[in-house]
């Protein structure tokens, strides 16, 4: 059966956060994890070694995500790459008539699926495993649900192996400075 650590999940972003974000969704649940800033940069990716999925941006410098998606498409080794769109210019002037087209089938067979921006760990870690045939019943107990989920676990491991003096200051960092 296939496991996480099997498949590889481009994430394709020209924000350096937001793509750190989701790789680390993706490394969390156990997903082996290829960035890029630019769909220049992913076709490089690709080109070295197809991964298993796709997540992309819509608008980005250099190459935008359908423009990086026309050129997957004429390729036939990757035009079975599945994929999801990821986007804060879903409703703006930026992307919302590429979305449209992808999503209704007009510019190519798009994913029929794509989420806005801040992406919910949950709704993206699950869809990604869909999409690769993973079961993600079986990693949820291995993922954060949230951010803050994940900095409180880092926040404990972190005070397992502090000295006193630490452990001191990072009360009084979290008291807002009151002893």
């Amino acid at each position: 059966m296939a496991k996480p650590e099997d498949k590889t999940i481009l994430v394709v972003d020209d924000e350096a956060d937001a793509r750190e974000y989701m790789a680390a969704m993706l490394e969390d649940a156990g997903f082996k994890v290829v960035l890029a800033a630019n769909g220049e940069e992913a076709l490089e990716h690709v080109r070295a070694a197809a991964p298993d999925f796709i997540s992309l941006d819509l608008v980005m410098p250099l190459k935008s995500g359908i423009r990086f998606l026309h050129e997957l498409r004429r390729n036939k080794q990757w035009a079975k790459i599945p994929f999801v769109i990821v986007t804060a210019h879903a409703g703006d002037d930026e992307g919302r008539d590429d979305l449209a087209n992808i999503l209704d089938g007009k510019t190519f067979s798009g994913p029929g699926f794509y989420l806005e921006k801040p992406v919910k760990a949950e709704v993206y870690v699950r869809y990604v495993c869909e999409q690769v045939g993973l079961a993600y019943d079986t990693l949820a107990p291995a993922l954060p649900s949230s951010g803050l989920e994940r900095a409180r676990q880092e926040l404990q491991d972190l005070l397992e192996h502090a000295d006193e003096s630490s452990v001191q200051e990072a009360l009084r960092v979290l008291r807002g400075g009151r002893r």
